[in-house]
């Protein structure tokens, strides 16, 4: 199924900085096009993704932060850091509560989050970050968003409970019900990849991106596509 809905609001709610170029940036950046608002939520800093002697957690964290905010201004998306240490994340009441409040705070029509499967096919085991983050925006989705019971504290905030419509699920291809035609955005995606020039070094991401995007295309007809699998929580009615 394909589709050219477009929400209002947008959260992207993953683990790293690069996580959401890789997988579903030429969405957002086609949303934004069409007037949505886009958040990025980045639950780690990326502080451990580096083999550059002398580099530190604390520099590192910094470098990301800036590579991400860069990115994400490409497709025209605002950024929260929740700060979360690189490699050692975990679905927790702590994060879910992080993750309820910006969600109660942005109210997005739409989370795209990460697939928290174990794995996606025979030769690729999910990161355990990117399982932690997947099930912990899930978790935050439904039910604890809509509970005014769950999590109370947050009304002194001014944060009331909030339903989303629908959660899109990036990276497991194999699921996928929904299909994006990102044609007119593929560029922008390639732009904000090459923006985390820390993890890059002098690879350039066009070619992969661009075949994963056409691959994904043909089962739909477009010529670059990104694929999810949609979640439907409440129907929009126009």
């Amino acid at each position: 199924m394909s589709n050219e809905y477009i929400p209002e609001r947008a959260m992207f709610i993953f683990a790293h900085p690069d996580d959401i170029e890789f997988g579903s940036a030429g969405t957002a950046a086609k949303w934004a096009k069409n007037g949505c608002e886009v958040t990025y939520v980045l639950i780690t800093d990326g502080n451990v993704g580096s083999h550059e002697m002398g580099m530190t957690r604390e520099k590192l964290a910094e470098i990301r932060r800036a590579e991400q905010t860069a990115a994400a201004n490409v497709v025209g998306a605002q950024c929260v850091f929740l700060g979360y240490d690189d490699g050692h994340l975990q679905p927790t009441l702590a994060l879910r509560k992080d993750l309820v409040r910006q969600i109660r705070k942005y109210k997005p029509n739409v989370v795209v989050c990460g697939d928290p499967s174990f794995y996606y096919n025979e030769v690729y085991i999910n990161h355990p970050d990117h399982r932690a983050a997947g099930q912990a925006a899930l978790d935050a989705v439904f039910p604890a968003s809509e509970m005014a019971l769950v999590f109370p504290e947050l009304a002194d905030e001014g944060l009331s409970p909030h339903k989303v419509n629908y959660v899109y699920l990036s990276f497991g291809q194999g699921k996928a019900n929904l299909y994006v035609d990102i044609t007119e955005t593929i560029d922008l995606k390639i732009k904000a990849l090459r923006q985390h020039v820390s993890q890059l070094g002098e690879w350039n991401p066009e070619e992969r991106l661009k075949k994963r995007a056409a691959d994904t295309g043909k089962k739909v007809g477009f010529q670059y596509a990104e694929a999810f699998f949609k979640v439907t929580l409440k129907e929009v009615t126009e």
